[in-house]
């Protein structure tokens, strides 16, 4: 590798792999405090949330990805021609074709691995995620007890209400338990602390009160029975759930292979076609379109001369978000049956392409070609006009806060 291709890399490297960190911090952050409040909300162990996120990382990083490679692309071209490097090496014979290189080898690169994160690893982290959310909602991670509020279990179950929580859920303080049996009799108790423990029994656990009183009330007895203890095992039957479903309930949920094994077996429902297909376009699009950046890039990434304009970067933002929603709907409407899906997902596919190519033929090889020249140009009128405008008002409101107040007459 020449010198000038390992300084492209080192120019990538740093814009791309930062932006992707950020990029899955930013979702990561946003996601975490939602998944704080539904996990507190079920009662669940913290550990959980962390669970959680580690399986939503995959479809994170399958978004950053495209994003950081973009920009990566676009912040090296845009430091090349800003500090007049660029001029030299297209001075030296070297073509824009040609310092494309490190950025298709980065893009083949991210393409290949993004192609194993959106087609096999986040199908079954989606499934996993969606498996914890079924363990919250049911129980099974210990959740069916919420703090501060009464919690009957069913099949002639107790009733509990815990006051405080700690350790995660391990020490348990201010215990309200209430159990009515079969013959008109019931039970209650009260303790300071308690704790869980498995039985040997897996559909039973073990609720070990400490520092309590028992009330005892059985038919036929006018004065109810009281004890207290320091130690009792109260067991708990466990309420019966069903298992998770199998994975594949959701398209999400299907690998690439399997989207296409579906897509083209006769003997299932058309809907299911129709859905399988259109995900599996919407994926494969989805990492071709990784091969259009660089280019795409380059084209954004070149102000017009004697411009430090920054708009190539907010184009660059627009068009991406703007494709991925184009394509989410070609998905959503190819899905419903009312369009091919190909046609729904290769067609918008086409036209990205062509847009891309030739705002990539205008730059490299027309002489003086600057595909966003005319944008740049307005951009600049416009913002001259804001700078313009802004001092205006500022000397009004001085003059507006210096007037004398009017003295009555």
């Amino acid at each position: 590798m020449k010198s000038i291709d390992r300084y492209m890399a080192r120019l990538i490297a740093l814009p791309l792999f930062s932006t992707l960190v950020i990029a899955a911090m930013l979702l990561v952050l946003d996601r975490m405090l939602r998944l704080f409040d539904f996990v507190a909300t079920e009662g669940g162990p913290i550990s959980v949330v962390w669970q959680m996120l580690a399986n939503l990382l995959p479809e994170y990083f399958g978004l950053g990805i495209p994003i950081g490679l973009m920009l990566g692309c676009l912040l090296a071209f845009r430091r090349l021609a800003t500090s007049s490097e660029l001029d030299i090496l297209r001075a030296v014979g070297m073509s824009y074709a040609r310092l494309l290189r490190v950025p298709y080898i980065y893009a083949v690169v991210l393409a290949v691995l993004n192609l194993g994160i959106v087609g096999y690893v986040q199908p079954k982290a989606r499934y996993a995620y969606e498996n914890l959310r079924y363990e919250l909602r049911t129980g099974a991670l210990g959740a069916s007890i919420k703090v501060g509020e009464f919690t009957s279990f069913p099949n002639n179950g107790p009733t509990v209400r815990i006051e405080q929580s700690h350790d995660e859920g391990r020490e348990l303080t201010g215990i309200f338990i209430q159990r009515n049996d079969d013959k008109g009799g019931s039970l209650a108790a009260t303790a300071e602390r308690g704790r869980f423990y498995a039985a040997p029994n897996p559909d039973e656990i073990i609720f070990q009160l400490t520092n309590g009183t028992l009330v005892r009330h059985e038919p036929g007895v006018a004065v109810p029975r009281v004890l207290r203890f320091n130690l009792w095992n109260f067991p708990i039957r466990l309420p019966e759930t069903s298992p998770f479903r199998a994975r594949g309930g959701r398209n999400l949920e299907f690998t690439l292979p399997e989207l296409a094994r579906i897509g083209h077996d006769k003997t299932a429902p058309e809907p299911l076609r129709d859905s399988s297909r259109a995900q599996f376009h919407f994926r494969v699009t989805e990492v071709a379109s990784m091969f259009l950046l660089p280019m795409l890039a380059l084209a954004l990434g070149v102000p017009p001369k004697r411009s430090t304009s920054a708009l190539g970067v907010f184009l660059s933002i627009v068009m991406i978000v703007t494709y991925f929603k184009i394509n989410e709907y070609g998905q959503s409407i190819g899905s419903l049956g009312r369009i091919d899906p190909f046609i729904a997902l290769w067609v918008p596919f086409s036209l990205f392409a062509a847009l891309v190519l030739w705002m990539f033929y205008t730059i490299a090889y027309v002489p003086g070609g600057q595909p966003i020249g005319a944008l740049d140009r307005v951009f600049g009128k416009i913002s001259k006009v804001v700078v313009r405008w802004l001092p205006f008002r500022r000397n009004l409101r001085r003059n507006d806060d210096d007037e004398p107040e009017a003295q009555p007459a």
